[in-house]
């Protein structure tokens, strides 16, 4: 029923196995896999009619750490940081063999990439500032996300919201890093150390930004620090966040609220501007009808970046929940 390849957390659970708690006698079926890293497996099951995601791992250890970060994570006040933990437990197998599991909320939504692809780009700075305030609430409980990545997160909707799925990475401040992805690992790069601290996630953002433009993770050649600057320079849907994005890949900023302040400027900025960012091959015509759009963009729209931005007006909040309702009606 389970295989485990070397060293790796890919635990296989036939589609349609039932998995029932030992200690709660909860009772789980599986349905499909979502995904497997270095601290376990995840599967979406459903409990009756609930659909929730599950997590196997064959390092108890592991899930203990990862259910204490997500009962943390349920002690900040007003936010939801990550899914909601729903049950801990262990599986014995009919040969005896114990595996440990907690099962989460299952946070139904799109990839980050299909998102924007679908969407819009102007919606990755109003995504990337939601991240940044729930990263600055992480990093405030003394916690670093650790592996921070395209693959762990998700927008869910309506109205849209950036989320993260996996704490399997997640470290404590000062100690290292216990699980990343080369690609969003500024070790990787030499641009910095493996040391869990706010700076590491923000590299790690400043990655992902790239990598919805660069699908392929492009190498790191013989001097990765110009591969990065160089890449960055060349994607034009970039161009307004390239000093954000250069200033978190040097670890310029200490804090997630230090790059917030600055895409807020950004966002605050593009509304008093007509400038377009779309690909050159666009004709002229298409370049006057874009200008001309966004010249006459409705206070709603406006009010939606302000909203994002300040987070502080209520009435312009309501106006920026229908705007999205109506985008999946």
């Amino acid at each position: 029923m389970m295989n485990q390849p070397g060293k790796s957390q890919d635990i296989e659970v036939r589609p349609g196995t039932f998995v029932t708690g030992k200690w709660y006698n909860r009772s789980y079926r599986i349905v499909k896999k979502l995904g497997a890293g270095a601290c376990g497996t995840v599967y979406l099951a459903e409990e009756g009619r609930k659909h929730v995601a599950i997590k196997f791992s064959l390092n108890s250890s592991s899930i203990t750490t990862e259910v204490n970060v997500l009962k943390t994570f349920q002690k900040v006040q007003g936010k939801t940081l990550g899914p909601s933990l729903l049950d801990v437990d262990d599986w014995v197998q009919p040969n005896g063999n114990k595996i440990s599991f907690y099962v989460m909320e299952y946070l139904r939504g799109k990839e980050l990439t299909t998102f924007i692809n679908e969407h819009g780009h102007e919606w990755l700075g109003i995504l990337v500032v939601q991240l940044l305030s729930d990263l600055e609430q992480l990093h405030h409980t003394g916690w670093v996300f650790g592996d921070l990545k395209t693959e762990n997160l998700i927008v869910t909707y309506p109205p849209a919201k950036l989320r993260w799925i996996d704490v399997g990475g997640t470290t404590q401040q000062g100690r290292a890093i216990k699980e990343y992805t080369e690609f969003y690992d500024r070790g990787y790069w030499g641009m910095g150390s493996r040391k869990a601290e706010a700076n590491y996630d923000l590299f790690a953002l400043a990655m992902v930004m790239l990598h919805l433009y660069h699908p392929n993770r492009f190498e790191k050649g013989t001097n990765p620090e110009k591969t990065l600057l160089s890449k960055l320079q060349q994607t034009n849907e970039l161009r307004p966040y390239q000093s954000v994005i250069q200033k978190a890949l040097y670890g310029d900023y200490t804090t997630s609220e230090q790059m917030k302040i600055d895409m807020q400027h950004i966002l605050m900025k593009s509304t008093h501007t007509t400038t377009n960012y779309s690909t050159p091959s666009r004709t002229n015509k298409r370049k006057h009808q874009v200008k001309k759009t966004v010249k006459s963009s409705p206070p709603v729209r406006q009010s939606k970046y302000l909203w994002e931005g300040m987070g502080i007006v209520v009435v312009v909040c309501m106006f920026y929940v229908v705007y999205i309702l109506l985008q999946w009606i």
